[in-house]
């Protein structure tokens, strides 16, 4: 099975933290050299330190908001125009924070329109920017990191599921027109995963419920065939086989990693 990202660069966002920087740290690992994005200036530079590096290798990291697309727009092209002698992007991670939890009964329309700009056009204007050199390259791997809730909304996520729908309809629309140029565009749907937005969760819940959080971890566990949350490499390691060579005929799928969570097919 070939695996080898060597000589390949990576664009992998929200990756000073969780799920976002476990992906990179697979990439890392399979020999591409990567380039993490991000708000925070501190965590970023930690991170970037931490990843493994082999000869020929060679990792970066750029900061942007993902609050502003027109932000983030121009920090990505200011990125390609410095490193253009270093070869083009050929795999995009689109990884954002979700939105805040609540009924959607209740959500405000600008929660709605602040997660659209941050999820559905940040992903647009980034693979905008990358398509070229994935084209001219013949091969490009785009995986947006998403979540179950496009199979079985989740409940007191309201927000959330309506976005997170919306993504996968694009990439799967992008995944049609892609494919002739050697391009796949694939979604990760993570369960439950040992991180901070998963924390936090668990406290909103306890609170909201009158309840422990060690009460709701316990009830969340409780749903899961596994017997356990996942752990965030876990799920990097699917997002890093998804952007080898072993998965270049795996195109526009959304593959769930929950532990059996999901009780559909």
């Amino acid at each position: 099975m070939d695996l080898s990202l060597s000589h390949r660069r990576a664009l992998v966002c929200g990756a000073s933290q969780g799920i976002g920087l476990a992906a990179a740290e697979e990439l890392a690992l399979l020999g591409c050299s990567v380039t993490l994005v991000a708000r925070n200036k501190e965590k970023l530079a930690a991170a970037v330190a931490e990843l493994p590096a082999a000869k020929g290798q060679s990792h970066r990291w750029f900061a942007a908001d993902f609050a502003d697309p027109s932000a983030v727009r121009e920090a990505v092209r200011t990125e390609l125009s410095h490193q253009s002698a270093a070869g083009a992007y050929t795999i995009l991670i689109n990884n954002t924070g979700g939105p805040a939890g609540g009924p959607i009964a209740e959500a405000k329309p600008e929660e709605f329109t602040a997660a659209f700009n941050a999820h559905v056009l940040c992903n647009q204007l980034i693979v905008q920017a990358l398509l070229p050199g994935m084209k001219e390259a013949k091969f490009g791997r785009i995986v947006n990191i998403i979540s179950t809730s496009v199979k079985a909304p989740i409940p007191g996520l309201g927000v959330s599921n309506t976005i997170r729908g919306a993504v996968a309809s694009w990439a799967k629309t992008l995944a049609g027109e892609l494919g002739p140029f050697g391009i796949t565009v694939n979604n990760v749907l993570p369960g439950f995963t040992e991180t901070e937005r998963l924390g936090s969760l668990i406290s909103g819940r306890a609170a909201k419920a009158g309840k422990t959080e060690a009460d709701i971890k316990k009830e969340m566990v409780a749903t899961i065939p596994a017997g356990r949350f996942a752990r965030a490499e876990e799920v990097g390691g699917a997002i890093a086989w998804l952007c080898s060579p072993a998965a270049g005929y795996v195109n526009g799928i959304n593959l769930p990693v929950d532990g059996g969570r999901l009780q559909g097919l």
